[in-house]
């Protein structure tokens, strides 16, 4: 159990890296971030593909075809979002929108498989989302200050953020499906395709982010920007910890820890990327943004220790679409 929640802990370390990347290398688009981001990640997972290459040729087109849906959604659009949130509205409030995930999956999972896995009450579920939403409104108070000038671009990154929610609500559910539909497929081997898959697919957006450039910014040097060694060690740094070791945590404490733990422990990933932003400040966060990470944790915790009840087939739809 021990062991189980370390892992889970340092997931959290690596993942909330990608709250802070961005703001590294200020003035690189989302598009070429989140492009890099999975290049890298990409280019890492070869070797594991080469090892597991006779597994990996027994999965079907079909397969492929579910493993490309889940990259393009969960890594690429996921993150170009992310990028382009945390620009625009800046890390913090990011970070706390990407926190409400654990909830805003839960509610997910509660209605599309409350016939397979049980359902939670509501009793259950409001008073939790009563708690995040009083968390995120603390934090909005703190770091969203608005300003004619620039209200539609923070307006634009709320958008953004909340999208990124949105395609991390449908990939782990989506994954998970799949994963129960081949009980005989191995979690790393399906981990080892979608990154296999991710590497063609994140090439032809780096090369599109790149014609993108050339024609509305002449004066962005191309191929890897201003600062060119500073984005490509970032990129692989980024790609190695937050896709790489990041997931290989995760799936370590997943295989350690019962699924109602693991769920609340990706309060790590919001935690560590609100310390790493205001880190990089220079900064303590202000007791407001304090009593809004208090308010998201218990709300997480408290939708998570309550126990689902089986629902009757009639009265829950058990498929994703």
């Amino acid at each position: 159990m021990l062991l189980g929640v370390l892992f889970a802990l340092l997931a959290g370390l690596m993942w909330g890296l990608i709250f802070v990347a961005p703001l590294l290398v200020d003035g690189y688009p989302p598009a070429l971030l989140a492009s890099g981001r999975y290049l890298a990640f990409g280019l890492i997972v070869l070797p594991l593909a080469w090892r597991a290459r006779k597994r990996l040729a027994a999965l079907s087109a079909s397969d492929w075809r579910e493993a490309l849906a889940l990259t393009l959604v969960g890594n690429l659009v996921y993150y170009f979002c992310l990028s382009g949130a945390i620009l625009r509205i800046g890390s913090p409030l990011a970070a706390m929108l990407i926190g409400t995930l654990p909830v805003v999956t839960a509610l997910a999972a509660n209605r599309l498989y409350g016939a397979r896995d049980g359902r939670l009450s509501r009793a259950r579920l409001y008073p939790a989302l009563l708690l995040m939403g009083a968390g995120l409104y603390l934090v909005n108070r703190t770091e969203l200050t608005w300003q004619a000038e620039a209200r539609t671009d923070q307006l634009l990154g709320l958008a953004l953020a909340v999208a990124a929610v949105l395609c991390w609500t449908w990939y782990p559910l989506r994954n998970a499906r799949w994963l129960r539909e081949h009980p005989g497929r191995s979690p790393a081997l399906w981990a080892t395709a979608q990154g296999l898959v991710t590497l063609p697919v994140a090439l032809v957006a780096y090369l599109g982010s790149l014609g993108h450039l050339a024609l509305s910014a002449p004066d962005f040097p191309l191929p890897f920007g201003p600062t060119p060694l500073r984005f490509v060690l970032l990129m692989g740094a980024v790609g190695l910890f937050c896709s790489w070791l990041g997931t290989l945590c995760w799936n370590e404490a997943s295989q350690r820890l019962p699924t109602v733990l693991v769920g609340p422990l990706i309060v790590f990933e919001t935690l560590a990327g609100l310390l790493y932003a205001f880190m990089l400040r220079g900064a303590m966060p202000p007791m407001i943004t304090l009593a809004g990470v208090v308010c998201l944790v218990a709300g997480v915790l408290y939708v998570l220790a309550g126990k689902p009840r089986p629902q009757p087939e009639k009265r829950a739809k058990a498929r994703l679409t």
